[in-house]
C-alpha cells in the first residue's frame, strides 16, 4: 500500500482490542481518544475518549447541545462537510479520522441510522439492494439473500415478504423506520449508529424498534443516541452522558441510573436539569 492510496479495511487485519472497565477484560469494537468538533469558531465536543464494547448497546445521553449527536456523526465522519474533527476514532487498528481512509468504503462497516426514516422513493426490495450494487454485488441469488436476512433481522420481513415490490413510502413510520435499518445492516457492518432512532414514532412502534436493537446486538455493535431515559435504561449496556460538549460519566448503564458517581449525573437522569 502506497502512501497515496486511501487506507482501506481488510478481513485479514486484527479485530480483537481488549481493554480494562471495572476489573473485566471486553472486547472492543470502537474507541476514541481526544476526540473534539469545531463549528466554525464554537467547540462543540470537547477531548471525547470513549470506548465500545463488542456485541452491546450503548447509549449516549444529554441535554440538547450536549454534543452526543456530533459525536455519535463524527464516527463515521458524517461531521466532514459541517465541522472541524480532531483526534483520533480507532476502528480495526486504523484511525477513522485520518484523512487517508476511504471513508466510502469505511461506512461499510460502521452504518448509520437517522432519527426520521429516510427510505428511498423505491420499492422495498430496491431500497435493500440499491447499495449492495452499489458496491458491485450482482448476483440475484446473493441479493435475495442479503434482502431476507436483513429483513428478517429488523423484524420486518413477516409484515412486507408478500409485498417486496410495494414503494417503501406506502409504509408506516415504523416500518420504514425499520426498512432503513435492514438496509444498514444488509451491508453487513460491525457497528450500528443510531441517532433517536425512535423519537418520531408512536410508543407501538417505538417498542418494535427497540426490541429489534436487543435481537440485533447479537451480531452487531449499536451505539444509540436517545433523550428518552426509560429507553436508555430498557436497551442499554453502557451509558455515556453528555455536558455542554463534554463526557461527564460512562459506565454500565445500571450503575449511571442507580449509583452515578458525578453529580451532574445525578441531577439529569432524576430530571433535575435538561
Amino acid at each position: 500500500m502506497t502512501e497515496n492510496k486511501p487506507l482501506v479495511f481488510s478481513d485479514e487485519m486484527p479485530e480483537r482490542y481488549i481493554m480494562e472497565m471495572n476489573t473485566d477484560k471486553h472486547e472492543i469494537a470502537l474507541s476514541t481518544k481526544d476526540l473534539e468538533v469545531y463549528y466554525g469558531e464554537k467547540r462543540a465536543l470537547k477531548n471525547a475518549d470513549l470506548k465500545f464494547e463488542r456485541f452491546k448497546i450503548t447509549s449516549l445521553i444529554g441535554a440538547s447541545g450536549s454534543g452526543k449527536s456530533t459525536f455519535l456523526r463524527s464516527l463515521n465522519r458524517m461531521n466532514d462537510t459541517v465541522g472541524t474533527v480532531n483526534g483520533q476514532i480507532i476502528y480495526r487498528g486504523l484511525d477513522v479520522n485520518s484523512s487517508k481512509i476511504d471513508v466510502y468504503e469505511m461506512r461499510k462497516h460502521i452504518g448509520m441510522v437517522f432519527q426520521r426514516p429516510n427510505p428511498f422513493a423505491k420499492s422495498i426490495v430496491e431500497n435493500i439492494t440499491f447499495a449492495l450494487k452499489q458496491h458491485g454485488i450482482r448476483d440475484k441469488n446473493v441479493l435475495a439473500e442479503r434482502v431476507e436476512t436483513s429483513l428478517r433481522q429488523a423484524a420486518l420481513w413477516d409484515e412486507v415478504k408478500d409485498n417486496l415490490d410495494k414503494s417503501a413510502l406506502s409504509l408506516s413510520g415504523g416500518q420504514q423506520q425499520r426498512l432503513v435499518i435492514a438496509r444498514a445492516i444488509a451491508l453487513q457492518p460491525d457497528i450500528l449508529l443510531l441517532d433517536e432512532p425512535s423519537s418520531a414514532l408512536d410508543p407501538i412502534s417505538s417498542a418494535k424498534i427497540e426490541d429489534t436493537l436487543l435481537e440485533l446486538k447479537q451480531k452487531y455493535t449499536i451505539i444509540i443516541v436517545t433523550h428518552n431515559m426509560q429507553q436508555a435504561a430498557r436497551v442499554s449496556d453502557y451509558t455515556a452522558f453528555f455536558h455542554m460538549g463534554e463526557v461527564i460519566e460512562y459506565d454500565l448503564t445500571r450503575k449511571i441510573f442507580t449509583r452515578p458517581k458525578v453529580q451532574r449525573t445525578i441531577d439529569y437522569v432524576n430530571g433535575n436539569f435538561g
